[in-house]
Parts: C-alpha cells; structure tokens; sequence
C-alpha cells in the first residue's frame, strides 16, 4: 500500500512482516502527509526499492529469510547512508547497542509509540535532506572544478598548497603575471571569493 500527499518527494520505507503493524504505521504516516511504502521483507524490498526514492527506512529487525539487522549492516556499508530506524518486539540491550554502533539512526521497542517514531522519522528526513544537499552542492563544486583548463587547475591546487605567485611561476615556468591570470581564473569559475575559500572548496573535492 502507498499513501501520498502534494509535494512529497520523497519516501518513508517500511519493512515489517507483521501485516498489521504495516497497515497502522501506513496509516499514521500518512494522517501527517508523509509519502510510504512499506513491505512484508527485505527481499521483496529489494525487488522494487530501485524505483523508491527513499527519505529514511523504517526496519523490523526480526524478518522471514534476511533479518533486518543483517540488511541494515548492508545498508551502512553501502554509499547511500540512508537513516534507518530499526524496530523490535525483542529487543535486549545488545541488540540495541550493536545496532546503535552499526550506525541505525534509531532503535524503538514495539509497540511503538506513535509520537516517539513520528518524531524519529522527521529527525532521520532531515539528516537525509542535509546529506542531499551537502551531495549536490559537491556535485556542482566537481563540475565546476572540471570545467578549469588544466594550467588552471595546476595553479589552483599549487595556491591551495601554500606556493606563492612568484614561486608558482618559477615551478612552471611562467611570468607572475601569467600565473595570477591562471589565479584569477580558476577562482572565478569556482566561485571563490578569497583563497580560504579556494581552499574549502578543493578540500571538500579531495578524498581524505
């Protein structure tokens, strides 16, 4: 089942092989405008999770064939960081603490309270919101950076590692006056207003 309100965009996924757990959790999330989709397992997720643009995941942690612990250590291995709230009728405090340090954003005992969850849920959007718009803004800064000539981007990361103009133009060869075109270049198509910011943006753009 699906409900969906104007202007959602994205997802709240639900896995839990309990039927009635997923018809009231569709029905709480859905009374507060939240787009969901949920699923009797991880399998039958997986299926159709492709085409889910998915804000956070709501996890049982006990499921028929792959149980819900399992797939959300998957999950944190993998590059899309989505925030899961793992849930449980079981829960002991090793469960809970292993879940905590595999990185679930939440782990809630069944039955669940409602505002408790719901107040969870708003927590793990935005943090998948941030984590969005942190990846578009690198994506922009990437293309930008890629859109510099080569000597400009020689230049760029020369400044970005502290080597003044005069020395720039001694390491390549070049007139200061060439080197402070190259400069001023690159930081306008990035967009830098100083160097710090110069420094920001290429580090951001560098694995550490």
């Amino acid at each position: 089942m699906m409900g969906t309100k104007a202007g959602d965009s994205v997802t709240v996924v639900i896995i839990d092989d309990d039927e009635a757990v997923r018809e009231a959790l569709e029905g709480l999330l859905d009374s507060v405008g939240l787009r969901v989709r949920s699923f009797a397992s991880v399998q039958q997720y997986i299926d159709l999770g492709p085409v889910i643009d998915a804000g956070c995941m709501v996890l049982d942690v006990r499921l028929p064939g792959r149980s819900g612990l399992d797939f959300h250590a998957e999950l944190a291995r993998s590059p899309s960081r989505l925030p899961v709230i793992l849930i449980s009728g079981h829960a002991d405090v090793p469960m809970s603490v292993r879940a905590m340090k595999a990185g679930a954003f939440e782990f809630l005992t069944k039955p669940v309270h409602h505002q408790e969850l719901l107040d969870a849920i708003h927590a793990a959007m935005a943090r998948n919101r941030e984590q969005r718009d942190r990846e578009r803004g690198l994506a922009v800064q990437r293309s930008r950076f890629d859109s510099l000539t080569a000597r400009e981007r020689e230049v760029a990361l020369m400044v970005v590692a502290g080597r003044r103009n005069k020395q720039i133009a001694g390491d390549l060869g070049l007139s200061e006056a060439t080197v402070k075109l190259h400069r001023g270049q690159a930081m306008r198509k990035l967009e830098a207003q100083s160097v710090v910011e110069l420094v920001r943006i290429v580090d951001s753009l560098t694995p550490s």
